[in-house]
C-alpha cells in the first residue's frame, strides 16, 4: 500500500515536472520569439493555454496531494474503527462462551453434588435396613435361645418328676 503511494506520488511529480519545463527552458522561448510567421496574439494564446494547462496539472497535483494525506487517513480511521468494533464483538462473544462455560461447570457441579447426595442418602438407608436385619435377627436368636432354654428346662423338670414318680 505505501509502495503504491509512493509510485502515485512520484508519478504526478514527474508529470508536473514534465509539464513545466518546456515551458520555462530557454530553447522553449527562443522558438516561441525567433518564429517571426506567427502573429503575437496567437503566441499569446499559446503561452495562456499552456500556462492554463500547468495550473490545471498543479490543481490536480494538489488535490491528489490532498487526497492522499487527507482522505487516506479518514479510510484509515474508518477502517481503524472497522476493527475495533470486530475485535469488540470477538470479544464479548468469548465473553459470553466464558460465561456459559462457567454456568455448565457450576450445573455439573450441582448435578454432581445431587448424585452425591442421592448416594449418601441410599447408603444410609441401606445401612439402617441392615441395621434392622441384624437387629431382627438376633432378636430371633434370642427367642430361639429362650424357647430352647425353656424346652430344657421342661424337659429336665419332666425328667425330674419322672425321677420322683419312680422312686
Amino acid at each position: 500500500m505505501l509502495n503504491r503511494l509512493l509510485m502515485l506520488k512520484l508519478w504526478l511529480l514527474v508529470i508536473v515536472i514534465a509539464k513545466t519545463l518546456p515551458m520555462n527552458s530557454p530553447a522553449y522561448g527562443q522558438v516561441i520569439q525567433t518564429n517571426p510567421q506567427q502573429p503575437e496574439s496567437f503566441q499569446e494564446r499559446i503561452r495562456q493555454q499552456q500556462e492554463d494547462q500547468t495550473q490545471q496539472t498543479q490543481e490536480q497535483l494538489k488535490e491528489t496531494w490532498l487526497r492522499l494525506h487527507f482522505k487516506q487517513p479518514q479510510q484509515q480511521q474508518q477502517q481503524l474503527r472497522i476493527q475495533q468494533q470486530e475485535f469488540s464483538r470477538q470479544r464479548e462473544q468469548l465473553r459470553r462462551q466464558q460465561q456459559l462455560r462457567l454456568q455448565q461447570q457450576e450445573t455439573r457441579l450441582q448435578q454432581q453434588e445431587f448424585t452425591r447426595q442421592q448416594q449418601l442418602r441410599i447408603q444410609q438407608q441401606q445401612l439402617r435396613q441392615d441395621q434392622e436385619l441384624r437387629q431382627q435377627q438376633q432378636l430371633r436368636l434370642e427367642q430361639q435361645r429362650q424357647q430352647q432354654e425353656l424346652r430344657q428346662q421342661q424337659r429336665q423338670q419332666q425328667e425330674l418328676r419322672q425321677q420322683n414318680e419312680n422312686l
